[in-house]
């Protein structure tokens, strides 16, 4: 088989807007059924849905009291009241009841004075029809209650139902099949070999198509072998209106998408000037779409939103949900490649009135950012992207309330910053990882509630206060104590390297990951080996930088490094070894203007805690200072 290679690096808007006229006449596979209204839930009107009755179909009572005729009340008052009796003035009804003749006028209960069983007395006059529902108030015999191309919600179910209608044309549901593949996709997810990945897309495009009110087909993954392929393949187009194939789109040796389209049909883009997602493919087999997406998740993702969305909506005859779009400041520099339109997911928080948007970790294989993300920030091409404190649009798929309820932390990384998160109930906490310095810079733009800190002075030994009082002189900041927290050398169990001093980094044979400029961590390990007098161009890795302490524990876990500079507790985390340099301080910085808010108050309740202390415990290499 014939190695694949990109067709086009189409605009994505280009590309979806000829596609959807492609296969506009698919549509005209999804067939329609009749179904009872009251299963009707998600599903849309094929054609317009009409009243049978009017609603409500007599004259009735809109309130409790008594039924008259309103002339016989028309000199009451409160001098001149008028006594009425049961029977020959009026009779008893109650809301909602059928007004009889010859009355035309409804007296609240309220309103009345009784005498005795059979008499009551008005002072207020009575208006013909007064509290009365006409026949047709709600709706009218033969009015529309629905436009077709309608998606059904719990209250139209209802309306419909008082029309007198009790069944409805509806599309029958899109059927989108869906096709994992490669040989080291695995649907067994109680154990995973080296080398295999479990199959999560497929579920969660599943999980997609059945939130969008369709009826999803997912098989197992498929291996990459041609003939298999081509079966299961041609099994899903037979049986549904869609067809997305994940994997296999790229331009490997196995990555057979494209010919198994092309050969069965018609590839009309491959390739989509978009990143994450640049793979996509865009193809007709039998008059149905079919849609080629990348393998991995945040592509796949990606991809699933951008394309298959319009494709199934325009099938299903739906409406695009549009995402609210907001200005929001970025909070830390975001570069990007003049070449692709890119897409960012990011967490949003109000900082004074400020929406902040802090990007969330990118690339095509990042899941949790997917989870995590409030917001999408989308990079246009052409562009080199955006810098810190740049205003920017970003379209939100999380509601505004949870947004006004987060907590924007800016600053240094430390596992006990998801603890404390998960916590906090009622509130949130978006963490932005840029180290310590960019905490510090953060808070002067006023761009952070908090802004967690371990910087050390070098020449008073002591952490964090010289920084504030130096790069925030101008602002009224609170330093709330945090923890102490164990620092240093990362290594694989057993410790085969040998490492035990900053001496040992310099050696040949072993390697190193370190911390991102501006972190506390990389500020200790510079002061450290200016201490040993050692050059940083002698550490092979130096210039290897990571955002997060878990991040270095994993590149040590993985072998891509043989020791880095981080806590204990993500050493503890990923099984390493660890040789301790010693205990730091972790502290808050806080603007004194949020120190009283709900927000900041739930996240020092929860540090000063005595569950979070035994977290601490749990963890190790931690020691609380309050």
């Amino acid at each position: 088989m014939e190695r694949n290679v990109y067709l086009s690096n189409t605009d994505i808007e280009t590309a979806i807007k000829e596609y959807l006229e492609i296969i506009r006449p698919a549509a005209e596979l999804v067939h329609i059924e009749t179904i009872d209204v009251r299963d009707s839930l998600g599903r849309v009107t094929a054609a317009p849905v009409f009243a049978r009755i009017s609603a409500p179909n007599h004259n009735a009572a809109a309130m409790d009291g008594i039924m008259v005729v309103a002339e016989k009340t028309y000199r009451a008052s409160e001098t001149t009241p008028v006594d009425l009796v049961q029977g020959k003035d009026f009779e008893y009804i109650n809301t909602g009841h059928l007004m009889k003749e010859p009355y035309d006028a409804v007296i609240m209960v309220e309103d009345l004075i009784d005498l005795d069983k059979d008499r009551v007395r008005v002072t207020i006059q009575a208006a013909p029809w007064q509290h009365v529902r006409p026949i047709g108030e709600d709706i009218v015999a033969g009015e529309m209650v629905l436009p077709g191309n309608h998606k059904m919600r719990p209250i139209d179910i209802g309306a419909v139902l008082n029309s007198g209608v009790t069944e409805v044309e509806v599309f029958e549901r899109v059927r989108v099949g869906i096709m994992p593949t490669g040989n080291e996709i695995k649907d067994q997810y109680d154990h995973l070999e080296p080398g295999e990945t479990f199959d999560t897309n497929s579920w969660t495009f599943q999980g997609i198509i059945q939130e969008w009110g369709g009826a999803p087909m997912r098989i197992s993954p498929v291996p990459d072998e041609y003939r298999t392929l081509k079966d299961a393949f041609l099994e899903l187009v037979k049986d549904n209106h869609i067809v997305v194939i994940n994997a296999g789109s790229s331009a490997g040796s196995m990555d057979y998408t494209a010919t198994l389209i092309g050969e069965l049909g018609q590839v009309v883009f491959h390739g989509l000037g978009i990143r994450p997602g640049k793979p996509t493919i865009l193809g007709v087999v039998q008059g149905k779409p079919v849609i080629g997406v990348p393998g991995y998740p945040g592509s796949a993702f990606l991809a699933f939103e951008e394309i298959v969305g319009p494709v199934f909506r325009l099938l299903q005859r739906t409406q695009i949900q549009t995402l609210p779009v907001v200005d929001a400041v970025v909070s830390r520099r975001i570069v990007s490649s003049l070449k692709y339109r890119e897409y960012i997911r990011v967490k949003v928080g109000n900082v004074g009135g400020k929406l902040i948007a802090t990007p969330l970790p990118r690339g095509a294989g990042v899941t949790m950012s997917l989870v995590k993300a409030d917001g999408l920030l989308i990079i246009p091409k052409n562009s080199e992207g955006f810098e810190a404190g740049e205003t920017v649009p970003v379209h939100l798929t999380k509601d505004m309330t949870a947004i006004e309820r987060t907590i924007v932390s800016i600053g240094s990384h430390d596992l006990i910053m998801d603890y404390i998160a998960s916590m906090m109930e009622g509130y949130h906490l978006s963490s932005a990882h840029v180290g310590s310095m960019g905490g510090v810079l953060a808070l002067s733009r006023g761009e952070a509630h908090i802004a967690p800190i371990h910087l050390l002075d070098e020449g008073t030994g002591e952490y964090n206060t010289s920084y504030i009082e130096k790069y925030l002189k101008n602002h009224d900041i609170v330093l709330v104590k945090g923890v102490k927290r164990q620092q240093g050398f990362m290594v694989k169990q057993g410790n085969p390297k040998g490492i035990q001093t900053m001496e040992d980094l310099c050696r040949s044979d072993v390697s190193f990951v370190n911390r991102q400029r501006g972190s506390g961590t990389r500020l200790l390990t510079d002061h450290l080996l200016q201490k040993a007098k050692i050059d940083s161009s002698m550490i092979r890795g130096y210039d290897r930088d990571m955002t997060t302490h878990m991040a270095v524990a994993a590149a040590v876990n993985g072998g891509t490094a043989d020791v880095g500079i981080g806590v204990y507790s993500a050493a503890k985390a990923m099984g390493l070894d660890f040789i301790s340099i010693g205990y730091e301080e972790y502290d808050f910085a806080i603007p004194r203007i949020h120190m009283e808010s709900e927000m900041i108050q739930a996240f020092l309740a929860v540090l000063h805690s005595q569950r979070f202390k035994e977290i601490l415990k749990e963890l190790g290499g931690y020691e609380p200072t309050v």
